[in-house]
Order: C-alpha cells, then sequence, then structure tokens
C-alpha cells in the first residue's frame, strides 16, 4: 500500500516504513502482475470502507495499466457483497479521481442483459462458475420463505454483474473472493468462491498469492482464514512438502 503518497509519510514517517517493508515482503514472496495486483487491493480497500487510502490505490491501480473501465466493473461488483453504501462512497471517490485524469464520464456500458434475461442469464452463469449440482442443491434446501433470496442472488450477483463485459469471469472470481477476504465473517461465502476460483481455472498458486497480497490490506486472522479456506479446498500435494 503506497502510504507513501499520503500525508502519513509527513506525520508519521515511521508507520510509513513498517507498511513500505511488509509491501515488499508480500510482493517478494507472492508476487501477482501489477494490474491483477491493483484491482484486488483496489477490491478489498473498498470491502474494508478504507476511503482515506482508496484514492490512493485507485490512482495506483491506474498507474499499473487497469482501465477506467475495469476499475468501474471492480466498484459496481462490489455493490452485492459489500452493500450499496461502501461501493457508492468508493464510486465518489473513483469519479473524483477520474475526473482529475480527464477521464469522460460515464464510460461506456457494459451491461449484456436486459430485465427479461437476466434472471435466466444470471442462473445460467452461475451454474457455470459454481457448477449445477451446488446451485440446485442451494435452491432445494432453501426455505419456501427464502427462496427469492435465492432468486436474486441468481439475477443480481451473476445476472447483473457476471455477465458484464469489462473483466473476464475468472478477473471477476478473483475479485469476489478479494471482497469476500476483506469483509470479514463471510468464512462459507470464501469456501465456496475458492471452488469456484478452482472451476474457472484459477489454481492454488493463484489463489495463495492473491490472499497473500491482500493481507496488508485486510490483517492477518482473515488472511489466515481465507488460506484455511484453500487449503481445506485445494490443499498442497503432498510429494512437494518434502
Amino acid at each position: 500500500m503506497p502510504l507513501a503518497d499520503t500525508s502519513l509519510a509527513a506525520t508519521d514517517p515511521e508507520l510509513v516504513a513498517i507498511a513500505d517493508r511488509f509491501a515488499d515482503d508480500v510482493e517478494r514472496d507472492a508476487p501477482l502482475a501489477p494490474r491483477l495486483r491493483g484491482l484486488l487491493r483496489v477490491a478489498a480497500v473498498v470491502a474494508t470502507g478504507g476511503t482515506a487510502v482508496l484514492r490512493v490505490e485507485l490512482d495506483d491501480a491506474l498507474a499499473a495499466g487497469v482501465t477506467p473501465v475495469e476499475l468501474k466493473e471492480v466498484l459496481y461488483q462490489a455493490v452485492p457483497y459489500a452493500g450499496l453504501g461502501r461501493a457508492v462512497d468508493a464510486l465518489v471517490v473513483a469519479n473524483e479521481l477520474l475526473a482529475d485524469h480527464d477521464v469522460e464520464l460515464p464510460l461506456p456500458g457494459q451491461a449484456t442483459v436486459t430485465p427479461a434475461t437476466r434472471a435466466a442469464d444470471g442462473l445460467a452463469v452461475q451454474k457455470r462458475i459454481v457448477g449445477a449440482d451446488a446451485v440446485n442443491a442451494m435452491h432445494a434446501n432453501a426455505p419456501a420463505d427464502e427462496q427469492h433470496v435465492q432468486r436474486a442472488l441468481a439475477a443480481h450477483c451473476f445476472g447483473d454483474h457476471y455477465t458484464r463485459g469489462g473483466l473476464d469471469v475468472p478477473t471477476r472470481e478473483l475479485v469476489t473472493l478479494a471482497l469476500l477476504v476483506a469483509l470479514g465473517g463471510t468464512d462459507p461465502q470464501v469456501a465456496g468462491h475458492v471452488r469456484a476460483n478452482l472451476h474457472v481455472g484459477n489454481d492454488r498458486a493463484t489463489l495463495v498469492a492473491v490472499v497473500t497480497q491482500l493481507l496488508p490490506v485486510v490483517g492477518y486472522p482473515r488472511t489466515l482464514n481465507a488460506l484455511r479456506a484453500v487449503d481445506d479446498i485445494a490443499p498442497f500435494p503432498a510429494e512437494e512438502e518434502s
């Protein structure tokens, strides 16, 4: 996290030095492509509600090659996970930053569904990502008075978001994982999206690198909980441990 670009460089130089060393350690031990790292750290900061550092992370992501469309897609995708409050606060910061960069708003639309198709298209993509058996079980096991939540999840999380352009599905799954890890208290959902990431081609090494890169943003407890889910679902090969 580039705290050297904030007022903390003058008021809290020792903390900035500690944070810089921490970031260097993480980058050395679990490197990610700068563009992907930028996307995921923005997602995590949004989920934690860290508005003071969000502008710096957004600027850093743009410098790493993240496009304005990609940034907006991360912030839009935060809505069903982090909620409107945090996502809208983040959008206000992002829009101010993009205006400072002379980016014309609104950006080109990325929607591919209509009000008439979002539910069916969302359910189809949910089954493709999560697995048809798992989705069918969620619907079958939900009480009658909660079936509407399962329908909304398919139409909103997947129909309104995963069908959009701007980011491919494997990247969206990593963004969702970053949001969930950063929120905390979401262990069942983290486990479900570890499985979903594996379904769409993100392997254990990628997941470990992603969760490690989130460590400075989310802290050790949430990171260790996420790594436990990775270990349970995609364990380290025993023959490599020796």
